[in-house]
C-alpha cells in the first residue's frame, strides 16, 4: 500500500472486529483494484466471492458477537437476515447490516450465475460484469469503514480514498528508503509512480529528490511541467508537497497501469 499502511489501518478497525479478517478484507479488496485497473477482468469477478465471504463473517461477528474463521457464506448472512426473528442483534440500526448482507448477495450470486466459478463455453469475463463486481466491492468496504473505523469522519473519508489508489508492485519501501524498482520508466513516469504512491499526502521536493533516481534538474523540470498549465498532472498543495491531480490519476489508470507491475 502507499503512505496510509495496511496495519494502521487494521489497528483502527480491530476491535471493534477481528485483525485477522480485517486483514484479510484488505488484502482481497487491494488485489481486486491492482487488477481491475489492469484490465484484468477474470479476478475481479472470481475474486469478489472470496470479499465477499470475508466480509459476511465480518458481519456475522459484529452482529452476534462470536468471531468464527470457518462459517460459511450463507450460514453467516442468514444469521444477520434472520429470516425467523429468532437471533440476538448486536447491529444497530438493523437496515445498516441488512443493506451490507443485500450487496454482499449481490456480489455473490452474480459471480456463481454469470458462470465466473466454472469454467464455461458460453462465457467470459469483461469489463462491465468486472466494473460491477469492482463497485459493489468499493461499496461495502467504504460501509466498513463508515460503521466501525474508529477515527473521525475526515480521517475515515481520507483512508477510503488512498486505499482506493491500490498497491503499487514497482515501489519497494525498506525501512525509510523508497525506490521505484524499473529501470525502463522516463522520468515523468517514474515521478508520477512516486506521486500515485505518496497518496493525498503527497511528497515534497526534497523526498522526491531523495526517492527518484533522477538528477536534480531533471526533478526540478519534472514536476515543473506536470504543474504546468498545459499538463495539471500534479499540483503543489500547502504544504509544499506535491500530489497528483485527477488528470494526473487518469493518466496512470489508463496510460500506465502495466507500468505499475514490478515488470
Amino acid at each position: 500500500m502507499g503512505l496510509i499502511e495496511k496495519h494502521a489501518l487494521i489497528k483502527q478497525l480491530a476491535p471493534p472486529l477481528d485483525a485477522l479478517l480485517a486483514g484479510q478484507l484488505l488484502d482481497e479488496f487491494i488485489s481486486l483494484e491492482r487488477r481491475y485497473v489492469l484490465r484484468d477482468w477474470e479476478p475481479a469477478e472470481l475474486d469478489g466471492g472470496q470479499f465477499a465471504e470475508i466480509l459476511a463473517r465480518i458481519l456475522y461477528h459484529a452482529d452476534s458477537g462470536h468471531v468464527d474463521h470457518s462459517k460459511n457464506f450463507d450460514e453467516c448472512l442468514k444469521y444477520v437476515e434472520d429470516a425467523t426473528n429468532s437471533n440476538s442483534h448486536a447491529m444497530a440500526p438493523r437496515q445498516n447490516a441488512l443493506h451490507l448482507a443485500r450487496v454482499l448477495r449481490t456480489i455473490y450470486s452474480f459471480r456463481s450465475q454469470r458462470g465466473a466459478v466454472h469454467i464455461s463455453p458460453s462465457y467470459s469475463a469483461n469489463h462491465m460484469d468486472s466494473k460491477l463486481m469492482i463497485e459493489c466491492s468499493r461499496w461495502a468496504l467504504n460501509e466498513v469503514f463508515r460503521l466501525f473505523l474508529q477515527t473521525d469522519p475526515e480521517s475515515t473519508a481520507k483512508a477510503i480514498r488512498e486505499l482506493l489508489h491500490f498497491d503499487v508492485p514497482c515501489v519497494g519501501r525498506f525501512e525509510d528508503a523508497i525506490v521505484v524498482q524499473r529501470v525502463d520508466l522516463a522520468a515523468e513516469e517514474e515521478i508520477l509512480v512516486l506521486l500515485h504512491y505518496a497518496g493525498e499526502a503527497g511528497f515534497s521536493r526534497k523526498e522526491l529528490g531523495q526517492f527518484a533516481k533522477l538528477a536534480p534538474s531533471t526533478v526540478t523540470n519534472t514536476l515543473r511541467d506536470l504543474t504546468s498549465a498545459g499538463k495539471r498532472q500534479a499540483l503543489i498543495l500547502s504544504t509544499q508537497n506535491y500530489r497528483l491531480t485527477d488528470l494526473g490519476a487518469k493518466r496512470i489508470r489508463e496510460e500506465m497501469a502495466d507500468k505499475l507491475l514490478l515488470g
